[in-house]
């Protein structure tokens, strides 16, 4: 069954209105009531498998990760033993992510510089971890949030489009819609909004076709194409 379109078409959406802040702050806090204790879907025991693990995640999903990463996990579980394994050895656990090769050589070389510069431990500072290989602000962002209790908010392409196609925090970059969204977020939320909106996303707001009638915060969306419900085929 096709899923048509309130207004307009899905593939061709119009440009969402900028949400107000109080109209911002109601969807996520609808988005929050939904899921009170939102977590990341990757697998990880500690801030180095949890850094690892979002380096690797790059252009790749969380799934094709998190069967990766437990086998590569129990061969190297400490930087020194990721150094040790190197690119060579690294490669192999990853090969079925995209980009593994250079993602490889990423995580050797990050894994070498936390033993040289910061005693094995991962950093709990931006300037540190954007300076690590393969590192950039999403995964600054990520770590920063989940690992240290930072309120940062990391936009990956779901947190884009979901920002831009709503009006929640529309940006032609990432961080024109990171800098968003910590404007509207509610204080007390940030710490797990990127969670709330990762996942909604990934599951609800999804790239392709979105599953408006399932949205807990339809009402504040300002998405003009909002798409009904399949019709359901009559019982016999």
């Amino acid at each position: 069954m096709s899923r048509t379109p309130l207004h307009g078409t899905a593939a061709t959406p119009r440009r969402a209105r900028r949400m107000a802040p109080a109209q911002a702050a109601a969807f996520i806090r609808a988005l929050a009531q939904a899921n009170p204790a939102p977590e990341t879907e990757l697998l990880y025991q500690d801030s180095f498998q949890l850094l690892v693990a979002v380096a690797l995640s790059a252009q790749a999903t969380d799934a094709a990760v998190n069967k990766c990463t437990p086998a590569l996990f129990a061969a190297a579980p400490t930087p020194a033993a990721m150094a040790a394994l190197g690119a060579a050895g690294i490669g192999p656990f990853i090969r079925t992510i995209g980009l593994w090769q250079g993602k490889a050589r990423n995580v050797a070389a990050l894994a070498q510089q936390l033993e040289e510069l910061h005693g094995g431990q991962v950093p709990g500072d931006r300037a540190s971890l954007e300076a690590l290989p393969g590192v950039g602000r999403k995964t600054a962002n990520v770590v920063l949030n989940i690992a240290f209790g930072e309120q940062t908010m990391a936009v990956d392409t779901h947190i884009f489009r979901l920002g831009n196609r709503t009006g929640l925090a529309p940006g032609k970059t990432p961080r024109e819609v990171e800098d968003g969204l910590l404007r509207k977020c509610p204080p007390e939320l940030l710490r797990d909004a990127h969670h709330w909106l990762i996942l909604h996303g990934r599951y609800v707001c999804k790239a392709r076709l979105p599953e408006c009638w399932r949205c807990v915060a339809a009402e504040q969306c300002n998405y003009r194409d909002k798409v009904t419900a399949p019709a359901q085929p009559l019982r016999p």
